[in-house]
């Protein structure tokens, strides 16, 4: 089995759950009423968009004003280098002079010194300020570190951002005004709610490289690529395959396997809405394949019963809770587990939830907290033991991103999502286009982020795959314990390349 098909099963797995329906969050037909209002906010608020840029030291916070389209490149150094840049980007620290007077304006956001990227995030939504920042974060870092260094061939990046509200008609005009007015090159560090620009930015043949894919669009276009990977899809205009995406069992088999003596029993709960409900059924598909008794417990959005749906799966002696549900529905959850003393082997979250404000976001539930467990395939934020997290660390601290409320998985993945396209640009030299990008994402050749991701490309499979006999992921573990008592997220395997299972795929309709 080749290593694309590794990631694309780990990727599938756990993370199929965030490409449909935002990870353990509610899936984004539950949030139409919410986006509703919204979507009235906005209209006629001329505000272009709410481009801002390009980004220098100042946050997102402005993102949802109308700052005009000027000033200096991302990145101007704050407080200079510290050294711990370890030379493994490509790009970094390759602007000399003499690469740099053989650049010239080869496409459209290039000029000799300079490059024009976007960046689209759903910021300011009315679900959770902090769901969708943490890919912003990391690729604002990286391109900050990236310019102190000297850029891509000598061109500083200008990073120009939106924030879309989580509306899909302000995504439109995010989209439209970073290609029309700010003539941005491509697009990194994108976590988009409701992508409702997708369309076009297929159609202008603008790259957005490893956008968190939280919309169907990552799977849908060929000039959109997930932070993930291709996962084998087709990516011709139609959702995964023909309509229909995959998801491996490995992370069920990981507790199986793991946990032999411990009961077979999981449980499942989801709003009683469309789309929450199909995914925690398609949860449950899965444990059932691996061999797991499953109690599915259905809860009433506008009012949660917790309480009841605890006392159940208590009956049954479940020893894991998965849930496809939004960020206040997961803490209320846990909640009623402590008050209830359900005690669970693990309480499965999914990438979007590995941040570093669990302590606080989960106050009221200490012991439930304790058994958080998250999946993914990236290194872990907090092992700065491997030199390219400990850039990471580095730069978020050097630039002031480096709060609880700004540090998580998902801020990590930004900045990877960054570096990819700064080795895709670096790979094309002075003459730099969006062909030439795109080339160096569609080649076989699996990307890694320099250690940073397991295996992963775009290669289209099919037909469709029925079983994979690679699929690896890195599992990690909320410990209060962790960093002195301060709390963290401690890895649970000894390397996430070799954590790998050979495991079935289950059939999906988002």
């Amino acid at each position: 089995m080749n290593r694309r098909r590794r990631v694309a099963a780990a990727a599938m797995g756990g993370l199929t759950l965030l490409a449909t329906a935002c990870g353990t969050r509610l899936p984004d037909s539950a949030f139409q009423a919410a986006q509703g209002s919204a979507a009235a906010v906005d209209q006629g608020a001329g505000d272009n968009g709410g481009v801002v840029g390009p980004e220098s030291s100042a946050g997102p916070g402005g993102a949802a004003g109308g700052g005009a389209n000027t000033g200096s490149a991302a990145g101007a150094p704050a407080g200079g280098s510290d050294g711990s840049r370890t030379g493994g980007q490509s790009g970094s620290g390759s602007g000399s002079t003499k690469t740099a007077t053989k650049n010239t304006a080869s496409d459209v956001g290039v000029t000799p010194t300079m490059i024009r990227v976007g960046a689209i995030d759903s910021i300011s939504n009315p679900f959770d300020p902090e769901a969708f920042v943490g890919p912003f974060y990391g690729a604002k870092a990286f391109f900050q570190d990236l310019n102190a260094h000297g850029g891509v061939n000598g061109r500083m990046v200008q990073l120009y951002s939106c924030d879309d509200r989580a509306n899909g008609a302000r995504n439109q005009s995010c989209v439209r005004n970073l290609i029309d007015t700010t003539k941005v090159f491509a697009f990194a560090g994108n976590a988009i709610f409701d992508y409702s620009g997708a369309p076009y930015v297929q159609q202008k043949d603008v790259p957005d490289i490893g956008g968190q894919p939280i919309d169907n669009a990552y799977s849908q276009y060929s000039h959109i690529y997930s932070i993930y990977g291709g996962l084998g899809y087709p990516r011709n205009g139609q959702v995964g395959y023909n309509g229909t995406l995959y998801g491996g069992t490995e992370n069920y088999r990981y507790f199986k396997v793991k946990f032999p003596n411990v009961a077979l029993k999981a449980g499942v709960v989801y709003y009683n809405q469309a789309a929450s409900a199909s995914f925690g059924k398609h949860i449950a598909d899965g444990l059932r394949k691996e061999g797991y008794q499953v109690d599915e417990e259905q809860v009433d959005f506008a009012l949660p019963d917790f309480n009841s749906a605890v006392i159940h799966m208590k009956s049954q002696g479940v020893q894991y809770v998965y849930d496809v549900m939004d960020v206040g529905g997961n803490e209320s959850l846990c909640k009623a587990m402590d008050q209830n003393n359900l005690d669970v082997k693990a309480k499965v979250t999914t990438t979007q939830s590995w941040t570093a404000n669990i302590k606080t976001g989960f106050a009221d539930s200490p012991h439930c907290r304790n058994s958080l467990w998250a999946m993914g395939n990236t290194l872990n934020y907090e092992d700065t033991q491997y030199p390219t997290v400990k850039e990471f660390r580095a730069a978020m601290k050097r630039y002031g991103y480096d709060g609880p409320d700004k540090m998580s998985e998902w801020a990590l993945e930004g900045w990877a999502s960054a570096q990819w396209l700064a080795d895709a640009m670096s790979s094309c030299g002075a003459d730099l286009t969006r062909k030439c990008v795109e080339a160096y994402m569609d080649r076989s050749t699996p990307y890694t982020g320099h250690g940073l991701l397991t295996p992963r490309d775009f290669t289209v499979v099919e037909p469709p795959p029925t079983y994979n006999s690679d699929a690896c992921i890195n599992v990690v573990r909320w410990q209060d314990s962790a960093n002195g008592g301060q709390g963290g997220w401690v890895t649970q395997v000894a390397d996430m390349n070799k954590n790998c299972f050979a495991v079935p795929y289950i059939p999906y309709q988002p």
